[in-house]
């Protein structure tokens, strides 16, 4: 700092404040070639000038007897202003006796007189004022600006501090959100957004000041609160927004709030308020809750989902997802044969071992990743029909995935056509499934979607029919080629009579739309005979097979293949 002053040329103020005009002289010959030095003969007349806005002294040199207004009046107005208490000031003495009451009054440092030590008095200028800029570096960088908070770095080295002495009190980290700051910006100001704010912190401190309680502004619009713990946080802010509508003249100002309570000391400060603010993002969007406290199995789940979306990509590159292939068989003849089949997707993650789908495909279905998943999963399928036709003379058409993410893809036609023809394969050979929730999210898209790709020749699935509301409806919009009976109802068919009458329902509505049912999840004798007693098509499950990798799907294509070759 000192180095950066002189280089722009910039000295630093000193007020000389004393009655005798020797003494005057004599401090200021000492400090005039470093400072830029004032004067004052009185207490008040001091006042006056450090009352001028401008004023912007870096130290008081102050003597205490003096006529009109005495250095301890000078010290006591000073520190009762905000501003000019934060001025060092070195008191100006001869009497010892004096030191102790100037200290209590304010006072920094003393010079005793007289003043026959020009060296040792112009160091402690020096140093009183080095001293005090960088107390006011730090007190600047310790509050926030705006509500007087602590900031964030400070926040927590005081929680550091804190625990050092005080390692066994159990304290909670809290993060209280402020819901839709910005809408409060945009419509009222950016006034009223900073009046919000400082309310928010003016309340907070008033309803926890009388605890262990340290608070910090973090983000725009959000608290960070480190507190006496506490078993249960129900009512706790139940006051904090009617106080706060009151304060700011809004209606109502909506929080959300996570809470890490208790948490093992060992975890430094700053990860337990990341798993504070963790479960008040979790309750984001969700006007039935306003509080969430962080759960350690939440926390793991997120984090392996997290380590799922981030290995994806080099999981695909590496060859650790494989397509299985589960048989389809057709069971309207006497003997059950080998209709088609259904592409599924497995990970073996080196680290982790085989992932369940279920862990992945609904993590990839909310981020979008699994467009990339099912691009891989076409053109494994569709070379693998390839495969199967010159080994074995035949065609098995492979079922895969069109998410309601590819629906959105202006090249989805392009694509799948390019792939077919790729591998010189049929359109109708690589039938393509699609769910309803494609058709809840974009109806319109979806239909005309399905009706280009049905022109090109593609054989379209529903998937999971009966899963859902909307399932009825798509089949009056959408012209399809195969039904899927969602595997739920042959898995209770036989449970409740509801779920039996259903599965005669469904089968009688493919039948009305002359389409072919697929029932999935057959997995015992009894199911099958009772799909097949109903007139339903084609079965697909545990009681033919589960999915099985390329290498052993080819027993059934040659089996089929020598069906085919018996017949003729």
């Amino acid at each position: 700092m000192e180095d950066f002053n002189e280089k722009i040329g910039w000295k630093r103020r000193i007020l000389i404040v004393d009655d005798e005009e020797i003494n005057r002289e004599i401090l200021g010959n000492i400090l005039q070639d470093r400072y830029d030095v004032f004067y004052a003969t009185d207490g008040k007349k001091a006042m006056e000038m450090l009352g001028d806005k401008n004023s912007d002294f870096s130290l008081i040199l102050l003597d205490l007897l003096m006529p009109v207004m005495d250095g301890f009046e000078v010290l006591d107005l000073l520190q009762g202003d905000e501003v000019l208490k934060h001025v060092p000031v070195i008191v100006m003495t001869s009497e010892k006796t004096a030191e102790v009451k100037s200290i209590k009054h304010g006072a920094y440092d003393f010079i005793t007189k007289p003043y026959d030590m020009p060296e040792v008095i112009l160091a402690r200028c020096e140093r009183i004022i080095e001293l005090n800029e960088g107390k006011s570096i730090i007190r600047a960088a310790e509050k926030d600006e705006l509500t007087g908070l602590y900031t964030r770095e400070f926040f927590f080295e005081y929680i550091r501090r804190f625990e050092h002495i005080a390692s066994e009190q159990a304290m909670d980290a809290v993060v209280l959100n402020i819901d839709h700051f910005h809408m409060i910006n945009e419509m009222y100001g950016r006034e009223v957004g900073d009046r919000v704010l400082c309310s928010t912190a003016q309340t907070l401190t008033e309803m926890f000041g009388g605890e262990t309680f340290i608070a910090s502004r973090t983000d725009a619009d959000s608290f960070y609160l480190y507190m006496n713990h506490r078993e249960n946080y129900e009512g706790v802010f139940d006051g904090l927004q009617d106080e706060l509508s009151h304060l700011t003249h809004l209606p109502r100002i909506r929080f959300r709030i996570g809470i890490c309570q208790d948490a093992e000391k060992t975890l430094p400060a700053e990860n337990r308020f990341d798993h504070a603010k963790l479960a008040c993002d979790q309750i984001r969007g969700d006007y039935t809750r306003q509080i969430s406290y962080y759960n350690k199995e939440d926390n793991d789940r997120e984090l392996y989902g997290e380590r799922l979306i981030n290995d994806m990509e080099n999981a695909i590159r590496n060859g650790d997802f494989i397509v299985y292939y589960q048989p389809k068989f057709d069971i309207r003849s006497d003997t059950p044969h080998l209709r088609s089949a259904e592409a599924l997707i497995r990970w073996n993650h080196p680290q982790l071992g085989m992932i369940s789908p279920g862990s992945f495909i609904p993590l990839f279905e909310s981020n979008g990743l699994i467009q990339k998943l099912d691009r891989f999963v076409w053109e494994e399928a569709a070379g693998q029909i390839r495969k199967w036709k010159e080994e074995y003379g035949i065609a098995v058409p492979v079922s895969v995935n069109v998410s309601r993410i590819d629906i959105y893809d202006p090249e989805l036609e392009n694509r799948l056509a390019g792939l077919v023809e790729k591998n010189g394969l049929t359109p109708g050979e690589l039938m393509l499934e699609i769910t309803e929730s494609a058709y809840a999210d974009n109806a319109r898209g979806l239909i005309e979607t399905v009706n280009h790709l049905r022109e090109r020749g593609f054989k379209i699935e529903m998937d999971d029919f009966g899963s859902g509301y909307s399932s009825l409806n798509m089949l009056t919009t959408i012209p399809i080629d195969v039904l899927k009976l969602d595997m739920k109802f042959v898995r209770n068919m036989h449970k409740d009579e509801k779920s039996l009458k259903l599965v005669e329902l469904i089968i009688d509505i493919a039948g009305f739309f002359g389409v072919p049912l697929v029932a999935e999840g057959v997995e015992d004798e009894e199911q099958f005979k009772t799909l097949k007693e109903m007139g339903c098509d084609v079965i697909q499950g545990y009681y033919f097979s589960k999915p099985v990798p390329a290498e052993e799907f080819g027993k059934f294509v040659e089996e089929e293949k020598r069906r085919r070759d018996a017949i003729c």
